[in-house]
């Protein structure tokens, strides 16, 4: 199973045949760049190439209704003023000869992309569309949208594939009202945006576009808005969004399908949007995704108007879909003072739909790093539409340079490798997994574990001789991720070595995840969020299920660009060892299904410990107000 890339070069056709500086950003350009991208990378050579087929008037009318569908397909017969009139009723639209044509054909794609992945063929994958459509509504065309692809993809894979619980995920700068429209009442989807919103000031000018619309009758709950209320959200906010309202309430809605629509309008750059995220958060954003629905991610393009920074993150995603490791995130990982404000208000607004969100914990005093874009008059601060130029045009040069630096860091030669004291054949790795039979020297072995007893048996010392080299090979880039065995009481041993090692040949900064019944090992560092290199410790007693571990391996792929180690207790299930390898190297982890409500003690326990780290860090702050676990 790989990813799959549908499109077909029709959806080109449409233009704009007319002066209108509103409608012009939306171009033709914005598929071709990043088609050849994608081509010079080398991504789209490893897709599954699929065209994009015209969807038919029954599945447009899903969602739309029999009159708006003939509305535009009758557009392929009018002139360019009777065009022109046309559009003008409605807001940032315009109409092409091609558009039901191109409309159809990006419905298609989304279709297809469905199709092939609740079938198997693919297990997740990317239609690259035009034009967009999470604004169009059941009779309406709005912001540049005609027929909503992402709605109309999740009613088909209700209707055809059985579904009953779809997420979509609209990163797009500008809120997807067409899709919350659609589905606001019903609780079989769960819809999230993200979106400039500035308290009402910022198109689409709606005041359900606020973290208070959650949804009507029996779809209360299912409707989750998180609102920008200032420009310059980064990396940082954008990764705090998903660990602290995303994440909680999607594991506990289990869906079995993710769509998302994938705007890029929200990246560094773009005049749309004026954030600052980089193109390699969308890797680390869609890599996040993939812990959901058993890896079943459905992405459409959606907006995305600075060419150059439109490429690079649709890169940045598809590199994720493949499995590729995450390029380590730039700048600060701080969230921004309002970032937590909007956080804490979408908890707030839906805690009483989610267990996960509701209210536990008093908020203390919140210090986040203050807003101050550098280069931007505070006049740009909240504006309308009509002034993204000239905010455009103040950021050329320094965003020139940004995204004039190469995106994609060396890919090790091998991606994943196991090390085991006794290989065994009969593992179920993927093909391109290395069994890894090498060994550090013994000199240098038995230095290092002299001073712990635990190690000093041969059985012990062999199998730290093999963590020992299989570590330094991802230091050196020769290997990006491992899994090595180590005997169960000499496990602490060999995780306290593996610090020291990892510090001593090249890691500035080490995160440390332990798990079981293992020893302490030093505090050697007390700086940095993102760490150089991740060690994973599953000890004896560790009490994780398969899909459990499987699950903590691949959210911590993230923070270290991929490089992960994992110490397993040699006696562990051999079927621990694929499935922690099988994450490592790029597949999705197996679904933890439905939710199960954390015990009044363990919510209590990380309650204490959260309240005990906020101080320190910042991004654990966007969680205090509102509340803390409920489910796991």
């Amino acid at each position: 199973m790989g990813t799959a890339l549908v499109y077909h070069e029709d959806m080109t056709a449409a233009r704009l045949l007319w002066d209108d500086p509103e409608c012009e950003i939306e171009c033709p350009e914005r598929l071709t760049t990043a088609l050849e991208r994608l081509q010079q990378r080398g991504l789209e050579q490893r897709c599954l190439q699929l065209a994009a087929r015209e969807a038919s008037e029954a599945e447009l009318g899903l969602v739309h209704s029999p009159e708006y569908v003939a509305l535009v397909r009758g557009t392929q017969a009018l002139g360019t003023g009777e065009l022109q009139t046309l559009s003008g009723q409605y807001d940032a639209v315009y109409f092409h000869p091609s558009t039901f044509h191109c409309a159809r054909l990006a419905v298609g794609a989304a279709l297809q992309l469905v199709d092939a992945v609740l079938a198997g063929a693919v297990r997740n994958g990317l239609a690259l569309v035009r034009p967009p459509g999470h604004h169009s509504q059941r009779a309406a065309a709005n912001g540049f949208c005609v027929f909503n692809n992402v709605a109309i993809a999740a009613r088909h894979a209700q209707r055809q594939h059985g579904l009953h619980r779809i997420l979509i995920v609209d990163w797009d700068v500008h809120h997807g009202q067409g899709i919350q429209y659609i589905f606001e009442d019903d609780p079989s989807v769960l819809y999230f945006s993200w979106h400039r919103y500035e308290h009402g000031r910022f198109w689409p000018y709606l005041r359900e576009s606020d973290a208070d619309a959650v949804g009507q009758g029996p779809g209360l709950g299912f409707t989750v808005n998180l609102p920008w209320n200032q420009v310059g959200m980064g990396n940082a906010d954008y990764v705090a969004a998903f660990l602290h309202v995303l994440l909680p309430v999607a594991f506990e809605f289990n869906p079995e399908l993710v769509l998302v629509s994938a705007g890029f309008d929200s990246a560094i750059g773009d005049p749309e949007g004026q954030m600052q995220a980089t193109p390699e958060c969308f890797a680390h954003l869609t890599q996040l995704l993939q812990v959901l629905a058993g890896g079943r991610v459905c992405a459409v393009l959606e907006g995305g108007y600075h060419l150059e920074s439109l490429s690079q993150s649709v890169c940045m995603m598809v590199q994720a879909l493949l499995g590729d490791p995450a390029p380590p995130l730039s700048g600060p990982m701080v969230p921004h003072g309002s970032a937590l404000e909007s956080i804490q208000s979408v908890r707030v607004a839906q805690a009483p739909h989610w267990m996960s969100l509701q209210q536990q914990g008093v908020a203390p005093v919140l210090s986040p790093r203050p807003y101050s874009p550098e280069g931007r008059p505070s006049s740009l601060l909240l504006t309308g539409r009509p002034e993204f130029k000239a905010a455009a045009t103040q950021d050329v040069a320094a965003l020139s340079s940004l995204l004039d630096q190469p995106r994609l860091n060396p890919t090790p030669p091998v991606r994943t490798a196991v090390a085991l004291a006794a290989p065994d054949a009969a593992l179920a790795l993927p093909s391109d997994v290395l069994c890894e039979e090498g060994s550090a020297p013994q000199e240098e072995t038995q230095a290092w574990a002299r001073p712990h007893e635990a190690l000093a048996q041969d059985r012990a010392l062999t199998a730290l001789g093999k963590v020992l080299y299989l570590l330094d090979r991802i230091l050196d880039g020769q290997v990006s991720s491992g899994v090595a065995a180590t005997p169960a009481r000499a496990a602490s041993a060999a995780l306290d070595v593996a610090i020291r090692r990892g510090l001593s040949h090249g890691a500035q900064r080490l995160l440390c995840l332990a798990v079981g019944q293992l020893d302490r090992p030093p505090d050697l560092t007390d700086d940095g969020f993102q760490p150089d290199l991740v060690l994973v410790a599953l000890g004896p007693a560790h009490g994780l299920r398969d899909p459990q571990a499987a699950l903590l391996a691949a959210l911590l792929r993230g923070p270290a660009g991929g490089r992960v180690l994992a110490l397993v207790d040699e006696e562990c299930t051999p079927q621990l060892v694929v499935v922690l390898a099988r994450v490592l190297h790029g597949e999705a982890a197996p679904s933890l299904g439905p939710a199960s409500t954390a015990s009044p003690e363990d919510a209590q326990a990380l309650v204490q410990l959260r309240g005990h780290l906020e101080p320190r860090w910042k991004m654990l702050q966007a969680a205090s107000e509102a509340g803390g676990p409920g489910s796991g």
